[in-house]
């Protein structure tokens, strides 16, 4: 395991329970896509754990780490991209398409 995981997801869990989500409108889309609420989709982040954890890269325009995760809802396989700051900001949503992970840099 990557030394930075624990950490991550104890700042998700913790921000997840204050209330402290925000989606953006691409998220939002897509978890409407899928069928899934705001609640629902803070109930995904507060059940991530470390196994669902696809990596992390560098955002091209903010420079931020963006961490992805590939947890298992009912019998799909979701797509998690996540941005941590004051709150917990989901960038993305939505099945995962199966396309290649994302390289750790600091693995």
């Amino acid at each position: 395991m990557v030394r930075w995981l624990p950490a991550v997801l104890r700042q998700v869990h913790k921000l997840v329970a204050e209330g402290k989500v925000g989606l953006t409108y691409k998220a939002v889309r897509e978890s409407e896509a899928m069928g899934l609420a705001p609640d629902d989709v803070c109930d995904v982040l507060a059940g991530l754990a470390t196994a669902d954890s696809a990596g992390r890269l560098a955002s091209r325009i903010t420079d931020e780490w963006m961490y992805v995760f590939k947890p298992r809802v009912g019998a799909e396989v979701i797509y998690v991209k996540l941005v941590l700051r004051l709150d917990c900001v989901v960038v993305s949503f939505h099945e995962d398409e199966g396309g290649a992970g994302h390289e750790d840099e600091d693995a």
